[in-house]
């Protein structure tokens, strides 16, 4: 979030709660009907938070923080399609297609683009197949590094880039110091 201009770390904030509750729905998911059922009551949350914010349900504290900051923004939307794209992939390219397009949604709803990778390597974390865990890996390394203009200036946006590329590269395995020491380099110069 330091890497988030100030005025934006709310909404960014929001943002990436509602990324995390997706994910924790899709990781809990044994049924993919229910799993829809879930990701369709969260649409229409997000369609109403875009049309008419005061007449979302009161109670559930990450709808009323995103309607602190996304009330009237449209969008949000995208992130729960993709996310249900995720939990109905059949194969690979199924998989792969969603997994991107949900990293993709989430860096362009922060502001920036060029998510894909990001999106490849979330998607890979939330395998339960080895394999299926391995090919999303494998993708996000494959992927060409996007340029740094898909980022729209979003340095937070280029730190993740290249923060799944690096846990990419270890098919998963985590090197906390390289990847620190990249962060670190990253948000100091940019590169």
């Amino acid at each position: 979030m330091v890497a988030v201009p100030r005025e934006r770390r709310p909404a960014i904030a929001g943002l990436w709660a509602l990324a995390e509750r997706l994910t924790k729905l899709l990781q809990d998911a044994r049924e993919p009907l229910i799993g829809q059922i879930k990701l369709a009551w969260w649409r229409d949350m997000m369609a109403m938070l875009a049309r008419d914010p005061a007449a979302l349900p009161k109670g559930e504290p990450l709808l009323a923080e995103l309607q602190t900051t996304w009330a009237g923004h449209g969008g949000l939307d995208t992130l729960v399609d993709a996310a249900e794209a995720m939990l109905l992939a059949e194969d690979a390219t199924a998989r792969r297609d969603a997994a991107a397009a949900f990293g993709d949604a989430l860096f362009t709803l922060s502001g920036g683009g060029g998510g894909a990778r990001w999106g490849l390597v979330w998607g890979a974390m939330l395998q339960e197949g080895e394999q299926e865990g391995r090919d999303l890996f494998a993708a996000a390394r494959n992927r060409p590094a996007p340029p740094r203009v898909s980022f729209g200036g979003n340095r937070a946006s280029v730190m993740l880039d290249r923060w799944a590329a690096a846990i990419a590269r270890h098919d998963g395995e985590r090197r906390w110091r390289g990847e620190g020491l990249l962060l670190l380099r990253l948000g100091l110069i940019g590169r």
